[in-house]
């Protein structure tokens, strides 16, 4: 994968913005799986229909956007648990598991140890409802969508305000009263100490394939084009056909 090729440590598909759907994100999982890389999935939010899908088709982690109250919460952790924690339906083999044949109660012990439910915190009432988000028996860990959050909070693109940052603080510490795990997504990199690791964070979603291809892109023009500004332009002979 290319991401494992870059040195990233995992890699999120995301079926919420553009035109993924559960088929490529199960074939990214199986590429992931070969490749000895994590992948996680990101549907579109509690009510998808795709919530339990990403894990069954072998993503090791399903990320919930939208996530904005307990109650939430609560729909989200029950659907991706099996029994008795959730309802989730039995499946059959899995890929996470290398499609082996295997008890029922063996499949599922193993399946939810190499599960990760994570709730996304992106709104003035997910802020509000931290505590009960975080104290959900199911939840593993709560992600901060940072743009989302920070225009649920009327101050859009301003990721370093002092009420953006005192958000994220509040976040990080009802993950850790609770023994959350905590994670950012959409931080720029002069954030990611102030706004992330200094808080705890253990998962830093850094960037997507999109802003990787423009900012590779424009990096690369400008070595090439500061390249031709140094070499001197060789002179034809007098004559000379270009």
């Amino acid at each position: 994968m290319l991401a494992r090729g870059a040195g990233f440590d995992f890699a999120v598909i995301d079926m919420e913005h553009g035109p993924l759907g559960i088929g490529e994100l199960g074939q990214a999982a199986a590429a992931g799986i070969a490749a000895g890389m994590p992948v996680w999935g990101r549907v579109t939010g509690p009510h998808s229909d795709d919530v339990a899908r990403v894990l069954d088709c072998g993503a090791s982690a399903v990320v919930v956007p939208h996530v904005d109250s307990a109650q939430d919460a609560a729909q989200v952790a029950r659907r991706c648990r099996f029994a008795p924690r959730g309802a989730r339906a039995l499946p059959g083999p899995l890929p996470a598991l290398d499609y082996a044949l295997l008890p029922a109660s063996e499949l599922t012990e193993r399946a939810e140890r190499g599960t990760r439910v994570v709730a996304m915190i992106e709104s003035a009432a997910a802020l509000e409802a931290v505590e009960g988000i975080a104290a959900t028996e199911g939840i593993d860990m709560l992600m901060i969508g940072s743009n989302d959050l920070a225009d649920g909070l009327g101050l859009r693109g301003q990721l370093d305000h002092p009420r953006v940052r005192e958000a994220f603080e509040t976040i990080a510490a009802a993950a850790q009263r609770h023994g959350c795990g905590f994670g950012v997504m959409g931080l720029p990199p002069q954030l990611v100490q102030s706004h992330g690791l200094a808080l705890g964070a253990e998962v830093i979603v850094a960037t997507n394939e999109t802003n990787l291809v423009i900012e590779g892109g424009a990096a690369l023009l400008e070595r090439l084009r500061a390249t031709e500004a140094e070499v001197t332009p060789a002179r034809r002979p007098s004559g000379s056909r270009p």
